[in-house]
Order: C-alpha cells, then sequence, then structure tokens
C-alpha cells in the first residue's frame, strides 16, 4: 500500500520523502540513541548481530536491549547508507552468521556525534555546577546542536 501510495505522489507531481535521515545530514540532526550504540559497539570491532545487541546492553549498563528486529531493520538501514559494511560470513552451528564493521564515513559520523553529546554534556555540567554554588542565570551558551 505505501509502495502504491509514493508511486501516485510521484505521478502527481508531490515530493517523495522516502530517504534515509542519515542521507540528510547527520550530523546536524541528532542520532537516535540506539544507532549510537550500535555504530559505538562496531567501533571496538567487527561483530555479528547477537554480539552486537549483548555490547550494546554492555555499553549502556543495561538500559538498551535491542531486539532482533530492531537491530537488523538498524543495520539494514546503515548498510544502505554505507555507514557500515559486512566484513565477513561464516557458518556457525549450522547457522549464518554476518559479522559487521564500522566504515570510515560510519566512524566519521560516530564522532561528530560523539563530539555533540560531550559538548551538550560539557555544558551541562558547567551549568549544574553554577547552580548547585547559587550562581544560575538564565543566559548562557546554548546547547550544541541547536537546542537550548
Amino acid at each position: 500500500m505505501l509502495r502504491r501510495w509514493h508511486a501516485r505522489s510521484a505521478a502527481a507531481g508531490l515530493p517523495n520523502h522516502r530517504s534515509s535521515v542519515y542521507n540528510n545530514d547527520m550530523t546536524k540532526q541528532a542520532m537516535q540513541e540506539p544507532t549510537f550504540l550500535i555504530l559505538t559497539a562496531l567501533a571496538d570491532r567487527a561483530q555479528h548481530g547477537y554480539g552486537i545487541m549483548t555490547d550494546v546492553a554492555g555499553i549502556s549498563q543495561g538500559r538498551v536491549k535491542l531486539r532482533a528486529g530492531t537491530l537488523y531493520a538498524a543495520l539494514d538501514r546503515l548498510l544502505g547508507d554505507g555507514i557500515v559494511g559486512v566484513d565477513r560470513e561464516e557458518i556457525a552451528a549450522g547457522r549464518l552468521r554476518r559479522y559487521y564493521r564500522l566504515t570510515p564515513a560510519g566512524a566519521e559520523l560516530l564522532a561528530a556525534e560523539a563530539a555533540r553529546l560531550s559538548a551538550n554534556a560539557r555544558i551541562a555540567t558547567t551549568r549544574l555546577r553554577k547552580l548547585h554554588a547559587g550562581g544560575a542565570h538564565a543566559g548562557g551558551a546554548a546547547l550544541a546542536g541547536g537546542a537550548a
């Protein structure tokens, strides 16, 4: 049904905005936490799906537990956008195990998002110190990424 709608909208001259968020200059738009954690897991080494899910749970101290469907949908999107790549495939216990790796474009994207989050955390920490010291003020630097 969705495909038919897109075909009709294209025929009618309507804009078609099906592109992935990763193609829309991700450095200017906040990355979703599960994506950030998947890329962080792959920054350590190439991993298969279950390894990624386990690593994400560890990185997030158990806060984020990816389900298989969520993970593989994200990996398909990231593969299509060139953010991750297939490192290798092997057979384990009669099942195909595909290992994913971070691409150079993925590493660049992860670095930009980590810098954005770090800048926001620095500002929040500074403001909290001032608040606890009794020096809170209404103005100040805006958070990195455009949020105030």
